[in-house]
Order: C-alpha cells, then structure tokens, then sequence
C-alpha cells in the first residue's frame, strides 16, 4: 500500500498533553471531562485546543501548529487560562503524572465513541488498566526518506527522555520500585510499545498493509508506537514522555525533542549515517530507564558501552546547544539541567510519601500544586 507522507518545510512543532482530573477533596480521580469541556470551551478562542481522551478521567490539551518552543508552551498557558477557572468551579483539580497513585480503575468511566469502545473490546483486562498519563510531541520533517533513520536515531536517546519525564513511581497504592510504571503499562496494548527499525519508507507501508490486511488495526492512527511517523501531519512523534506536572519542565521536554528530531535530520540529510542500536539495546534501555530513572546506566551503542544517563545527556545538551539556539529554544533546552538537579517528578513524588509517612493524598497534592505553581509563575 501506499502512505503518504505530507513533508512540512520547516521544522514545526506540535505538543500534546494529557492531564487527568481529581477532586479537590479526596484527591481521587472522577469522571468530570464532560462537565468540564461544557465549562471551558465557550471561555477558549479555539475549542479544538481541549480534547477527550480514552477515559472520562481525562483531558488533553493540544497546541496548534508552532514554530517555536516558546509559541508551543504560550498556546498550552491560554489554554491553561480557560480550563483552571472551569476546574475551580466544578471541584476538580489538574493533575500532571504518568499514573495516579491510589486510584482504581473499575470506578473509571470510558468515553464515548466507537475507536474506543473497539480498543476496550479487544484489549479487555489490559485496556481498562490503562490510567496512565503522557507527553507527545510532533516534529516536522522535510522528507519522507529520512524519516526511518531519524526515527530509529531518536530511540538512541529514549531512556534519557523517559528518565527525565519519569513520574508515575506508585500504582494502586503501592510503591512499584519504577520510576515509570506508566512506560511498562502502555507496552501491554497489542499496537503499543517500541517501533519497529525499518531502514526505509517502503518497508513501514508494508507493515501498514499487513496490519490492516491482519485486522490488527482498522487506521494508521492505531499504529501506537512510543516514536512514530504522522503521515498526514508529516511529523515524527515522540509519545516516550510520562505526565508533567510544570510548564517548566514541560518546556525543557519539548525543546529537548525539538532540537534533537532537528540535530538528527540535518545530520541524515548532510549524508551521515545516524548512530543506531540493535532492538535488544533499544528495549534494555527502555527498562532500565523505566526503573531506574536519572540513576540509570544505559547503553550507548551497538559496541555495547554503557553510562550513567545524567552523564551523556550533559554532553548531549552541550551538542545540542548550537541546534536549539538555531530553533529559538536555547533557554528552554539548558532548563533541562534543571530536572536533573531539582530531581524528576518520580523522585519529588517519593520524597512526599517518605516526608509523610506514605500519604499519598499528599502526594497527589504536591503534583497538583506543581502545575498550579508554575502556571502562577508564567502570570507574574
């Protein structure tokens, strides 16, 4: 079969983010998306900007078409500016994690619509587990032939994004000893997880074909690989990162993906050949970041050398200085320092439940007060 790829002349930029909504009382997860879109988009110049998600739990604010990191995150803060107001009127807070820590699933409640009535069928126990939160952002690329190699170059770098974004340590009231539960959770859906490697674009409609022919999907769009191509949008997305609590380090994500998709493709279409691994590096990375977090040793190369992730990724930032500075994103990228220093939200969110003798209504409390805080910041 034949895909499509539409190529985006420049390097646009597009974010997603999935937040889900708690009481402001029990701090429970509740079934208020609906009550909430009623509330907010009349207050939004472009309703388009909030949308549903698979559960009712759950809201994700989507940015339009950017240049810039900091376009992005000024599309995500007006947005931010209509649904706050409409939570406080409706008793509910935003909350920016991977997993929420006590919650039940068997109280949640599935939105509407046919894709996602479908999903559950077929994935039963599986999908109606998956209460978990994340980050995707989209990358324009100018050609259809580099989009492989860029890709299968990005999932070098994947166990420094999960690291960084880690925040889902506690599941059903227990501490699973993971930074991301939520990277080990999404990878149970039959479509979901790590990509296939292809070397070219043919060998991906190839795949496509056979997984329409297969039933294994009905659309593309069922295709729910942690990194993959969007043809009509002619993007590569990066769906890697847990919930994030701050516009801070939401924006120290974004342009960490922004100036690495960028660094990647100028180097492929300059004619190198891009540093990639073998699908077992790939997928012990991804774990051990996964449990791990910011004290992970990965693995580098197909030569197998191993370092500490907070080591490599210093280096990394310092190579990526001159593409971000090109982007627009110098500040937001050198703000991923930050992360590091401050601790990521998985070691935050432990450091609540130690300080509070496991209370996890305080744990949902400090991630809450996160985003508030920081929206706070970008007002003053």
């Amino acid at each position: 079969m034949r895909i499509d790829f539409h190529p985006s002349p420049t390097p646009t930029l597009g974010v997603e983010w999935e937040l889900a909504l708690v009481d402001r009382g029990t701090r429970d997860l509740v079934n208020e998306a609906e009550a909430l879109f009623a509330q907010a988009k009349p207050r939004m110049g472009d309703p388009e900007r909030l949308h549903k998600e698979l559960l009712r739990n759950t809201v994700e604010l989507v940015t339009g078409v950017c240049d810039t990191v900091g376009e992005a995150m000024a599309d995500l803060t007006g947005t931010l500016a209509a649904v706050v107001p409409a939570c406080d009127e409706l008793g509910v807070d935003l909350y920016g994690g991977g997993t929420h820590p006590f919650a039940s699933w068997t109280r949640q409640q599935l939105t509407p619509g046919h894709r996602y009535e479908e999903l559950i069928n077929r994935t039963q126990w599986w999908g109606r587990q998956m209460l978990i939160w994340g980050v995707h952002m989209h990358v324009g690329l100018p050609e259809r032939e580099r989009v492989m190699p860029v890709l299968s170059g990005l999932l070098t770098y994947y166990p420094h994004l999960q690291a960084l974004s880690a925040s889902s340590p506690i599941w059903a009231g227990v501490d699973t000893g993971y930074a991301s539960n939520r990277a080990l959770m999404f990878q149970q859906l039959p479509t979901a997880g790590l990509p296939f490697q292809f070397e070219t674009w043919e060998q991906f409609e190839a795949f496509a074909e056979d997984q329409l022919v297969t039933g294994v999907i009905e659309e593309l769009s069922e295709i729910r690989w942690d990194v993959r191509p969007s043809p009509k949008l002619g993007t590569l997305e990066t769906r890697i990162c847990d919930g994030v609590s701050t516009l801070e380090e939401l924006g120290a994500l974004v342009a960490l993906v922004h100036s690495l998709v960028v660094d990647l493709d100028t180097r492929a279409a300059a004619g190198e050949t891009l540093t990639t691994m073998p699908p077992w590096h790939v997928q012990e990375n991804k774990w051990r970041a996964a449990r791990y977090g910011l004290d992970a040793i990965v693995i580098l190369d197909a030569e197998s050398h191993e370092r500490l992730v907070t080591e490599d990724l210093a280096d990394l930032l310092a190579r990526l200085a001159p593409t971000a500075e090109r982007l627009g994103c110098a500040a937001e990228l050198a703000a991923v320092d930050d992360i590091v220093t401050r601790g990521a939200s998985y070691q935050r969110q432990r450091a609540v439940a130690a300080a509070t003798d496991g209370d996890l209504v305080a744990v949902v409390d400090s991630v809450v007060a996160e985003l508030r805080n920081s929206l706070a910041r970008t007002q003053q």
